[in-house]
């Protein structure tokens, strides 16, 4: 596979939680659709109603905080990290992310709703990632931001 191949089959699951450290109830990537490595990743995150944040956000009007959406944009690019470098999160090594610009919240994200993440890398350099990500449902960006993560020893 050359570097720049772009792998259609995308990652499972269980393939995600090889490359991320998070688990229940702060795993918030389902699925990766496609990647190319060292360039971008498209991730999927189902909304549902059984999320724990919507017990006190809010009652009567659920909607998905934003801060967990630039949580779920920062873990697609620690998957992005991960694949690119050739390395997995029992490997030792963490992406930390260390920073954000530009967050732009455009509408509201509620249960049933299905985040389409898409990342790419800007710039790396010795251990930190510049990223461009969105969010998007039903083909409308709900949220934009550059993030920035570090990389560290487990």
């Amino acid at each position: 596979m050359s570097e720049h191949e772009e792998q259609t089959g995308g990652l499972s699951i269980q393939e995600i939680l090889d490359y991320l450290p998070h688990r229940y109830p702060f795993l918030l990537i389902d699925r990766v659709e496609s990647y190319r490595l060292g360039e971008t990743l498209t991730a999927i995150k189902n909304v549902t109603v059984n999320e724990p944040c919507f017990t006190g956000h809010f009652p009567g009007r659920p909607i998905f905080p934003g801060v967990l959406i630039l949580e779920a944009m920062a873990q697609a690019t620690g998957v992005l990290a991960f694949l690119t470098t050739g390395h997995k999160a029992d490997d030792k090594s963490l992406y930390l992310f260390v920073g954000v610009d530009d967050a732009r919240f455009r509408k509201p994200v509620t249960p049933g709703d299905q985040l389409r993440i898409v990342v790419e890398i800007l710039n790396h350099k010795r251990g930190i990632w510049k990223f461009q990500a969105r969010a998007e449902v039903d083909g409308e960006i709900v949220c934009s931001a550059h993030l920035m993560s570090a990389q560290r020893p487990a």
